[in-house]
């Protein structure tokens, strides 16, 4: 067994998890400030990566990549917003098990995946018990902090559509044909040029200058290594063990939440969602290892 490659397949679930924990370590940052400093530090090790590996780039695979890159602000602002409503520990497992329900299906409707009876029933099975995984972490926990059914439901929605961005951000890259390591530089453009216009037109330019901004860049450098490991897992490993190790990030930034950032939950809240994290990780294999 290859070891260093072993380590590697459990980079993304590493660093990925760790996002959450590194934004919502900056105090007195705001969405704005934390998208920023995510996507600036992101594009910078993005280029240094290209400096170094020179891949191949063209315009069709830059543009597309670019659109995937922007997709991805949209589902990441969802993402920080939700962790000031309802916490960290609370946001993870419904916008993962989202995830993992949204991108299989679009690998079965647009890319023709599941093809044998048999993988469309473990898929679909999959989905269900993600879909029950997702419903029982988004339960209200009355008494905390992510408590209250206007609260809950309101951030539940903006979760909902907003994760139709990482969605299509995942499922772009897997119509184009080129270097990983440029779709992923493509991408940090596209997140430069949205993220430009997201604090342009909300009138908050100023983030790009703020020293909350500068600390929030550690999660772009997590989400940076997070990506390129997960990029280089596909080949010695498949897409599908890729993929699913991946999502365990979810067990790190829900638990990490709890553990250190101290956000408190009920008893009942806490066996809701230590039950729906086992069922969002059963349902992430059923849909990708199981086929």
């Amino acid at each position: 067994m290859n070891y260093l490659n072993l380590l590697i397949l459990f980079l993304p679930a590493i660093g990925w998890g760790l996002m959450p924990l590194a934004i919502a370590s900056v105090k007195n940052s705001n969405v704005y400030n934390q998208i920023v400093g995510t996507v600036v530090a992101a594009f910078l090790f993005a280029v240094i990566v290209m400096l170094i590996a020179h891949p191949a780039l063209n315009w069709p695979l830059f543009l597309f990549s670019v659109l995937a890159g922007a997709c991805w602000v949209v589902g990441q602002v969802g993402q920080y917003i939700s962790y000031s409503r309802i916490s960290v520990s609370a946001t993870m497992p419904i916008s993962t098990g989202l995830q993992l329900i949204g991108v299989p299906l679009v690998g079965v409707i647009a890319f023709h995946e599941w093809q044998t009876t048999q993988s469309k029933l473990w898929g679909f099975f999959g989905i269900i018990v993600l879909i029950i995984g997702v419903i029982f972490t988004s339960r209200s926990d009355e008494g905390t902090s992510e408590g209250g059914s206007k609260n809950q439901w309101g951030t539940l929605i903006l979760l909902i559509l907003t994760t139709f961005g990482y969605i299509a951000s995942s499922s772009i890259p897997k119509a184009l044909q080129g270097s990983s390591i440029s779709i992923f530089f493509g991408e940090t453009v596209g997140m430069m040029i949205s993220v430009f216009i997201y604090t342009l037109v909300t009138g908050n330019l100023k983030a790009w200058a703020q020293k909350t901004t500068v600390l929030s860049g550690s999660a772009g450098i997590l989400y940076g290594i997070a990506n390129l490991a997960y990029i280089y897992s596909i080949g010695p490993w498949g897409v599908n063990t890729a993929f699913v190790v991946s999502q365990l990030c979810v067990v790190i930034s829900t638990l990490g939440g709890l553990i250190f950032l101290h956000e408190k939950k009920s008893k009942r809240g806490l066996i809701y969602t230590l039950i729906g994290l086992v069922l969002i990780v059963i349902g992430a294999f059923l849909t990708t290892v199981i086929q």
